[in-house]
C-alpha cells in the first residue's frame, strides 16, 4: 500500500476523464480545429504560431519530466587475431536508463521492475524510430540490448550518432576507439656533410636516404599491419588492441605510396621534392619531417643551421634574426642551394645578402639585379656597411662591353644592374664567371613567361638568391616562378604545378594542398614577418626608412620643364621675386612628383593604359596591399589636400574599402566620426590625412604602418604626425615609411637630414626658405634631375 498521497492522487487521475465525459455528454458540441483534430489523429500540424508551438512543447515535456533519460552503450566484441571483424564481430549495444545525477544502468528483462522495462522499451523505441537501423538487428535474449554487425556501427557511429543526439539520445563509444586519419612522415639520413653522386652537380644532387612511414593517428605501421589493414574490407579495424575507424580507401592508397617507396637508397633532394607533389599524395598529410646530417637544417624546421661569424669587415651590429639570416643564406650556399629571403619589408635583407658576401669573400663576382630605383640604395648601404666590397654599376649608355666588362666584372664582388639591363645584355651576361645571381624585388619575375623572367632563368652561377618582401605564400604563381628562378624545376611543370597546387588551393581552399605545399617549398624559404615572437624582440618599437620610387617618363618631363621655367626666371633676380620665383618650384616639383595630375590640375585620370602615371603611387599601391595583406592599418600623410583627393577615390576602388581623408575642412563632429570608426576592429584599414591637419591632437593607434607620401623638411613636423600612431595604447611595433623620388631634389634633401649637414640643421628650424638663399649652381645641383630618376 503506497502512501495516502500517492492514493489521493492515483484515484483523482483515475476518476477524473470519465466525471468530465459524463459533465459534457453527448450534446456538447465537438471541437473541430484543425488544431485539435491533428492532436487527436497524432498527425503534423505547421500551421501554428511560434508562442503556441512553444506553449504545447513544454506542455508535452511535462509527461516525461523527472523521467530517466535513454543512454545507448556501444561494447567492443572480443576478437582473436585471426577473426575477420567484418564477418565475425557483433558488437553489443547496451540499451540504458538514466536517471539525473546518477550512472546510466542496463535495462535486463528477468527479475526486473515492469515499469522500468515498459518505460526502456518505450523509449528504444523512440530510438529505433529515429534510426530504422536497429529495426533490423538481433536482440539480446536477457535484456534490451541489441546485436549490431560492423557496418551498422559504422553507419552508427557516422550518421546515426547525429539523428540520436537530436532526440536528446546520447550514445557512449569504446575508450579504446579511435576516429583518426592516415598520414605520411619522412626519416631522412644524411652524411655529417653533403655528397654528390659521380658526375652530378651540387645543389639539388646532393645525396641522402629517406624512407617514408604510414601513421594512424600516433602510431607508426609496421610492413605487416599496413598489409592487414588494407586487406580490410571496413574502414573499422582493430590495431595493437584499439579500435581504429580510416578511411580504407584513403589508407590503401597511403600503403601502396609507402611500400612503393620504401627504402629508397641514395637518392638526391630532387627525388624528395618529387615525391612531396606526386600525384598519389593527394588527401594525405604529410605530418612530420625528421632528418639527421647535414640534411637536418634543410628539411627539419626545429634544427638551425650552424652558425658563421660575423666578418668583421661588416660596418653593422646584425639583429639575432638577421644573424640567423647570415646563418641561413651561408648554409644554402654551401650546398648550392638556391634560396628565397622573403623577409618582411624593414627587417635588413639588404644587410643579411651584404653580409653573406663578406663572409665568403668570393674570388668570383655576385650579379645583383634590381629595380632601378634602389641602384643607389645598394651601392650605398655596400659602402655603409661593407666597405671593402669592391662594387661596380652596370648601368647607362655608356655601360662596358665585351673586354672591357669582363674586366669589370672580374675586379668587382658585386656587380648591380638593372632588370631592364639585365634582358637586354643577357647574351653578354652569360658569358661571364658569376658566383651567384641575385634578384632584389623578385616580384618582377612573377610572371615565369616574360623576357625579364626567362633572362634571369637563362644566366648560369653556382648559386641563386631571391629576395622579396612580398608575402609570396598568397600568390601561388609568384611563388612558383620565383623558386624555378632558384631552384630550376623543383615545383615542376606550370601545367602541373596549377593541377596540384594552384587550383586545389585558390578554388578549392584545400588545407592538405596547403600543407604539401609548405613542405616542398619551406626547405628553399626563409620569411620572417615582423610579428613573429622571434623576430618582435629584436626590433625596436619604431622602424623608420626611406622607401624610393621612380619617376615616370612624363613626371620626369614636367619637372625638367619647372626647373628650367625657374632657373630662366630667377636670372638677373633678386629679393622677393626670387625668393618667390624658388618657393614656387618647390611647391611644383613636390607635386610632380607626387603625381601629373596633381601638378597639370587637369581632372585627368591616376592611370593610363593599365599603368601608373606616377612611380611614387604605384609603390604607395605595393605598401598598401603589403599591409592590409597581413590584416593591419595605415595612415598616409599628405601636406596637399589636392593630392589627397586624388589618392582616395583610387585607393577606396583599388582595395574596396572606405577610405576616409581628414583634413582642415573637415568640422569636428566629422573629425571625431572619422577616428572613431578607424579605431574600431572593424574600421577601414586606410586612412589619408593632411599633414597639418592630422599631424596633432589625434590618437590613431589602431594603425601601426605610417607613410609620408611628399615631404615636409621639417623632421620634427613628420615626427609629430607619426606619433598620432606611435603613443600610449599602441600594441604593436611602429613602421615609418617616408617615400622620396630618385634623382630629384627629395632624395637630396632627404640625405641631407639624414647627414646632419650644416644645410638640414637650417632647414630644421626655417622650414624650406633656407633654399631660398642658395646660388644659381647650388639650386642647378639641388633640383637638377639626376639619370637615375626614371624607371624602366
Amino acid at each position: 500500500v503506497g502512501s495516502p498521497r500517492a492514493t489521493i492522487e492515483d484515484i483523482t487521475n483515475e476518476l477524473t476523464d470519465p466525471i468530465v465525459r459524463r459533465v459534457l455528454g453527448d450534446s456538447h458540441p465537438v471541437v473541430q480545429t484543425p488544431l485539435w483534430q491533428a492532436v487527436l489523429s497524432g498527425d503534423a500540424f505547421d500551421d501554428v504560431s511560434v508562442r503556441a508551438a512553444e506553449g504545447l512543447a513544454e506542455w508535452g515535456s511535462t509527461f516525461t519530466a523527472g523521467e530517466p533519460d535513454l543512454v545507448l552503450r556501444l561494447i567492443e566484441p572480443e576478437l582473436d587475431d585471426n577473426s575477420d571483424p567484418d564477418d565475425d564481430a557483433l558488437w553489443r549495444l547496451h540499451v540504458c536508463l538514466r536517471p539525473e545525477g546518477e550512472a546510466p544502468e542496463r535495462v535486463r528483462l528477468h527479475r526486473a521492475d515492469p515499469k522500468r522495462i515498459q518505460l526502456g522499451s518505450r523509449k528504444l523505441e523512440e530510438a529505433i524510430k529515429a534510426y530504422p537501423r536497429f529495426r533490423d538487428v538481433p536482440r539480446d535474449e536477457d535484456s534490451l540490448d541489441l546485436l549490431l554487425p560492423t557496418p551498422v556501427v559504422m553507419d552508427l557511429v557516422g550518421h546515426g550518432a547525429i539523428v540520436l543526439r537530436e532526440r536528446g539520445i546520447t550514445l557512449l563509444l569504446p575508450r579504446a576507439w579511435n576516429v583518426v586519419s592516415p598520414s605520411l612522415r619522412v626519416r631522412v639520413t644524411s652524411a655529417a656533410s653533403p655528397i654528390v653522386a659521380e658526375n652530378r652537380t651540387v645543389g639539388m644532387d646532393q645525396l641522402l636516404e629517406y624512407d617514408w612511414e604510414l601513421a594512424l593517428g600516433d602510431k607508426v605501421l609496421t610492413a605487416e599491419e599496413m598489409t592487414r589493414l588494407v586487406d580490410a574490407k571496413s574502414d573499422l579495424v582493430q590495431l595493437r588492441g584499439e579500435w581504429v575507424q580510416a578511411d580504407k580507401d584513403v589508407l590503401a592508397r597511403a600503403a601502396r605510396f609507402v611500400s612503393q617507396r620504401h627504402s629508397s637508397g641514395d637518392r638526391a633532394i630532387v627525388d624528395l621534392i618529387k615525391d612531396l607533389i606526386a600525384d598519389d599524395l593527394k588527401d594525405l598529410p604529410v605530418e612530420e619531417v625528421k632528418a639527421t646530417g647535414w640534411a637536418s637544417a634543410l628539411l627539419d624546421q626545429s634544427v638551425a643551421p650552424r652558425q658563421v661569424a660575423v666578418p668583421s669587415t661588416v660596418n653593422a651590429t646584425l639583429r639575432p634574426y638577421q644573424r640567423r639570416g647570415l646563418d641561413w643564406l651561408a648554409y644554402m650556399s654551401a650546398l648550392g642551394l638556391g634560396a628565397v629571403l622573403a623577409d618582411d619589408m624593414g627587417l635588413g635583407k639588404t644587410l643579411q645578402l651584404l653580409a653573406l658576401l663578406a663572409h665568403e669573400k668570393s674570388k668570383t663576382a655576385t650579379l645583383l639585379v634590381c629595380p632601378m630605383s634602389v641602384v643607389g640604395n645598394w651601392q650605398r648601404e655596400a659602402a655603409r656597411f661593407v666597405p671593402s666590397l669592391r662594387v661596380y654599376i652596370h648601368h647607362g649608355s655608356d655601360r662596358a662591353t665585351g673586354a672591357e666588362l669582363e674586366q669589370a666584372v672580374r675586379e668587382s664582388d658585386l656587380v648591380i644592374t638593372t632588370y631592364a639591363l639585365m634582358t637586354r645584355d643577357v647574351a653578354a651576361l652569360k658569358d661571364l664567371d658569376w658566383r651567384r645571381v641575385v634578384l632584389d624585388e623578385a616580384q618582377h619575375i612573377k610572371n615565369a613567361k616574360t623576357s625579364q623572367a626567362r633572362a634571369a632563368r637563362s644566366i648560369p652561377a653556382d648559386h641563386r638568391v631571391a629576395l622579396t618582401g612580398t608575402p609570396v605564400e598568397n600568390r601561388l604563381d609568384e611563388l612558383r616562378s620565383i623558386l624555378d628562378f632558384a631552384n630550376r624545376g623543383v615545383l615542376g611543370s606550370e601545367q602541373m604545378f596549377r593541377k596540384r597546387f594552384v587550383v586545389p588551393i585558390e578554388r578549392e581552399k584545400d588545407q592538405l594542398a596547403v600543407s604539401r605545399l609548405r613542405a616542398v617549398t619551406s626547405p628553399f624559404v626563409l620569411r620572417r614577418v615582423k610579428t613573429d615572437p622571434s623576430v618582435i624582440a629584436d626590433l625596436p618599437e619604431k622602424l623608420e626608412m626611406t622607401v624610393r620610387a621612380n619617376l615616370s617618363e612624363e613626371q620626369a618631363a614636367l619637372y625638367r620643364a619647372v626647373v628650367d621655367e625657374m632657373m630662366a626666371q630667377i636670372k638677373g633676380t633678386e629679393g622677393m621675386k626670387r625668393k618667390g620665383a624658388v618657393l614656387s618650384a618647390l611647391t611644383k616639383l613636390k607635386q610632380v612628383c607626387n603625381h601629373p595630375a596633381h601638378f597639370l590640375r587637369d581632372g585627368s585620370p591616376v592611370m593610363r593604359r593599365g599603368q601608373h602615371r606616377s612611380g611614387k603611387l604605384g609603390l604607395v599601391e605595393d605598401i598598401v596591399e603589403s599591409v592590409t595583406a597581413d590584416d593591419e592599418k595605415v595612415l598616409l600623410f599628405t601636406q596637399f589636400r589636392e593630392f589627397g583627393d586624388l589618392v582616395v577615390p583610387y585607393l577606396a576602388d583599388r582595395f574596396t574599402t572606405e577610405v576616409p581623408f581628414l583634413h582642415g575642412g573637415v568640422s569636428k563632429a566629422g573629425r571625431d566620426a572619422m577616428v572613431e570608426a578607424f579605431q574600431g576592429a572593424d574600421g577601414p584599414p586606410i586612412m589619408v590625412l593632411s599633414l597639418k591637419a592630422g599631424g596633432t591632437g589625434l590618437n590613431l593607434t589602431a594603425a601601426n604602418h605610417v607613410v609620408h607620401l611628399d615631404r615636409w623638411w621639417n623632421p620634427a613636423v613628420e615626427n609629430q604626425a607619426t606619433d598620432r600612431v606611435f603613443r600610449i595604447g599602441q600594441r604593436k611595433n611602429v613602421q615609418v615609411r617616408k617615400i622620396v623620388c630618385v634623382g630629384t631634389l627629395e632624395e637630396r634633401i632627404d640625405t641631407m637630414i639624414a647627414s646632419k649637414s650644416k644645410l638640414a640643421e637650417l632647414a630644421v628650424g626655417t622650414g624650406e626658405n633656407w633654399v631660398t638663399e642658395m646660388s644659381v649652381e647650388q639650386l642647378d645641383e639641388l633640383l637638377r634631375l639626376g639619370d637615375d630618376a626614371v624607371g624602366e
